[in-house]
């Protein structure tokens, strides 16, 4: 029991999952934390993307 993500659905997926990582990457956030949200970004893309705009770092800050 699998759920896919397949056709313009993915490749939205992907695009903001991408977003993320390099917002992630700019952000003044710890080494630690911004590994830890990568990895979470790229091993569970769905909840991970949903858990990053609520709680992850923002680039500005």
């Amino acid at each position: 029991m699998g759920f896919e993500v397949t056709g313009l659905l993915g490749l939205i997926l992907l695009i903001a999952v991408i977003w993320a990582i390099v917002s992630t990457i700019q952000s003044r956030a710890g080494t630690g934390a911004k590994v830890l949200w990568i990895v979470l970004l790229l091993l569970l893309p769905v909840i991970g993307f949903i858990l990053w705009l609520l709680l992850g770092p923002k680039a500005g800050r």
